[in-house]
């Protein structure tokens, strides 16, 4: 298998969940086995946003990183590091910045998404439109190859690689490449109401979660509506929320007895969520126990390495930009 750069981060704005560890981090884990992986704490980016309450985000980056740690990321693997710690994010967003054409910016469909979603916000600001800017940077600063995105972020990606070979083209050289995008298969972690798991939503189950309240949150999951009795027979493939979950924390020779008992109207829902949330409970254990052992032990060095490697990389990388754009001064 070729081995190649990859690059993600998430913003650090709340605890992380199910839909954070199913839908992200497990791919995120099996990259680092065969890839030389960056994966950074994208507290710039959480400013577009969270621009009115910054004091919030140091306690989300700890929490964030420490998650990150308990569910198996290595160090010694992968780079874990801090956005802001590396200026040369800002240095190369500035400027790439200078060479964007606004209307690109203008057209992404997320940016227009957001801005009539989050209508608390006024986020008609100029860090909120060029977030792809610093998002480019973020991702050409290491000249990642791939970067994991779900498929509402592939017109970020598109950005970036059109900002390249822009960048490409107007200084007559190959620097940048054009990364791609890593579609991973991505199982899909509904909240207890059905709808996507999201801490905003409050349907969420938290990886810092204690066991009594996964299992109430378990327990409270929607399943089939159109059983009312246990004597009624379910269809749980078309019709329960929580057999999401099953097809995830279930063997498969489990998940086949809970469709025929289910179906045969001999396994009753609150059963069945009893045996999930067991099942939820014991794959978080070992995230848990990782948690204490590391909040023991001096995790900000671990962090402090990360910052060094990438700042090693980065530094490197905007040495030779500047020289192509003749800001290498020597007076």
């Amino acid at each position: 298998m070729k081995r190649f750069r990859i690059l993600s981060g998430m913003r650090p704005t709340g605890p992380l969940h199910l839909g954070h560890l199913h839908g992200v981090l497990k791919n995120w884990l099996s990259f680092q086995e065969n890839h030389e992986c960056f994966y950074f704490v994208a507290d710039w980016h959480a400013l577009t946003t969270e621009y009115d309450s910054p004091q919030k985000l140091r306690g989300f980056v700890k929490e964030l990183f420490l998650e990150w740690l308990s569910v198996g990321l290595s160090p010694e693997k992968s780079v874990l590091f801090l956005q802001s710690a590396v200026k040369e994010h800002a240095e190369l967003s500035l400027i790439f910045s200078m060479i964007t054409p606004v209307a690109w910016l203008e057209r992404n469909p997320t940016y227009k998404d957001m801005v009539q979603n989050l209508q608390n916000k006024d986020l008609t600001t100029y860090g909120f439109l060029g977030y792809p800017v610093l998002q480019a940077a973020d991702i050409l600063i290491y000249k990642a190859e791939k970067v994991p995105v779900g498929l509402d972020q592939v017109p970020h990606l598109e950005l970036t690689r059109e900002i390249a070979r822009r960048f490409n083209y107007l200084y007559g050289t190959e620097f940048f490449p054009e990364p791609e995008a890593l579609l991973s298969e991505v199982p899909k972690i509904p909240g207890t109401d059905g709808r996507k798991m999201s801490k905003s939503y409050g349907n969420a189950i938290f990886l810092n979660d204690p066991p009594e309240v996964v299992k109430k949150k378990v327990l409270s999951y929607v399943t089939d509506i159109q059983r009312p009795r246990k004597s009624d027979p379910g269809d749980p493939e078309n019709r329960c929320v929580a057999y999401n979950l099953i097809k995830i924390y279930f063997s498969e020779e489990e998940r086949q007895e809970v469709l025929e008992d289910c179906k045969k109207a001999k396994l009753g829902c609150v059963e069945c969520k009893q045996r999930l949330a067991s099942k939820v409970i014991e794959g978080l254990t070992e995230i848990w126990e990782r948690r204490l052992e590391i909040e023991k032990a001096n995790w900000e060095e671990l962090l402090e390495a990360g910052i060094e490697k990438a700042r090693s990389i980065a530094k490197k990388t905007m040495e030779e930009v500047n020289e192509l754009l003749g800001f290498s001064y020597k007076f």
